[in-house]
């Protein structure tokens, strides 16, 4: 074939693939709802059609018998048909599977696949493609269940705390009220004692209070620290001095260490309000007689900086090991007597609190960017409380 021929012939098929691809863009159009296996169909007959033109331009330009042209036209007839019924097996086979990975979402946003445990035909989807989309449906599958899991389970804790703060708001009002009653009455003998109960009462209740306050924020994390160069030791002396009365009515030795220049970046109210509730929470656990030590030094933190380490050791016998991981969750408790403690808070009643006060320390110490541990050691608990020293965890 001459250049010109070969030109001409080009310049056809040009024209011709140009008309095949404008129609094929236009049914694709058409067709951009119908199922995937109607577009696979469009292109496929797309190529064919351009195939086809530009073999027929070759053989008219090299002047083939029209009986011959005819066999060709038979043949690439024949060819086309088998082509397009490929594409359509192709279509249907990916449409198939893209409808069940279709179902299998479905399923996983009514909460029906757990797990991520989708069927065979979903994972062997007919492509990497979309082998990797129902791969990662099953991922989403698990993730979801899991957050499924805790989301109910902060609801059922959620729930555990409301009727714990219930049940441990309507002692001290139940006394108050009694109390109230009987002065009111003017049956109570010693009006000045009533009234040193009342206070102590209403002071109990607004101690709960704060503390659901504080978790309140801290969960929030809306909590703002005011921090500054603090004294770990000054810390402890404080809370050591406030609790010192309690300590003593218990019975309970209450000691402290020296300090060994523990000093750290951190807010004063928050931190000495995680070390009252630890050392509180040692002092009312302890058996009676027994010692509460507050140790301070400095450590390293799993990332290799420099922290400052205060600890409380108690003398309540240990805690079981199953029980551990908890006891920082908000409203947790081992049974309804772990809220009945054995001290008392100056009126006469017992001491209990709504299961937040550890839930608390946690928050605290760790919005300083620190972190808190228990373990059992020496027949009873120690608390530890570590604080960057550098304070750049603080926010």
């Amino acid at each position: 074939m001459q250049a010109p021929g070969l030109l001409e012939t080009l310049a056809w098929l040009l024209a011709w693939a140009a008309g095949i691809t404008a129609l094929s863009i236009g049914l694709q159009r058409l067709a951009r709802r119908a199922p995937f296996w109607v577009q696979l169909v469009i292109v496929v007959a797309a190529t064919v059609g351009v195939f086809v033109a530009g073999v027929v331009n070759a053989f008219n330009a090299m002047a083939i018998a029209e009986s011959d042209l005819w066999a060709v036209w038979i043949i690439l007839a024949a060819a086309g048909a088998v082509a397009i019924a490929m594409s359509l097996v192709l279509g249907f086979r990916l449409s198939r599977s893209t409808s069940k990975l279709i179902v299998d979402a479905a399923r996983i946003g009514r909460g029906e696949v757990l797990g991520g445990d989708l069927p065979p035909a979903a994972r062997a989807a007919g492509s990497s493609e979309l082998t990797a989309l129902a791969d990662e449906l099953a991922r989403t599958s698990r993730r979801l269940e899991e957050s499924r899991a805790r989301e109910a389970a902060i609801e059922a804790a959620r729930r555990e705390l409301v009727a714990w703060i219930s049940h441990d708001l309507r002692t001290p009002l139940a006394a108050v009220r009694a109390m109230a009653e009987a002065l009111e009455d003017g049956v109570a003998t010693d009006a000045s004692d009533y009234h040193r109960r009342m206070i102590a009462e209403t002071d109990h209740m607004a101690v709960m209070v704060n503390d659901l306050l504080e978790l309140s924020t801290l969960e929030a994390g809306t909590l703002t620290l005011r921090v500054e160069p603090l004294e770990l030791y000054d810390l402890a002396s404080d809370v050591m001095a406030e609790l010192a009365p309690l300590a003593a009515q218990r019975g309970i030795s209450l000691n402290g260490g020296e300090s060994s220049g523990c000093r750290v970046v951190a807010d004063a109210r928050t931190a000495s309000r995680a070390l009252r509730n630890v050392v509180l929470n040692a002092i009312m656990y302890s058996v009676e007689g027994g010692t509460v030590t507050v140790g301070l030094g400095q450590g390293s933190a799993p990332d290799g900086s420099r922290e400052a380490l205060v600890w409380v050791q108690d003398t309540c016998r240990g805690i079981a090991e199953e029980d551990l991981p908890h006891l920082f969750a908000p409203g947790w408790r081992k049974s309804e007597s772990r809220g009945r403690t054995v001290g008392h808070n100056g009126s006469g009643s017992l001491y209990a609190g709504a299961g937040v006060g550890l839930s608390v320390v946690a928050g605290i110490v760790q919005a300083h960017g620190g972190r808190v541990t228990v373990e059992n050691r020496d027949g009873g608990c120690r608390f530890t409380l570590a604080f960057p020293v550098d304070g750049t965890g603080a926010g």
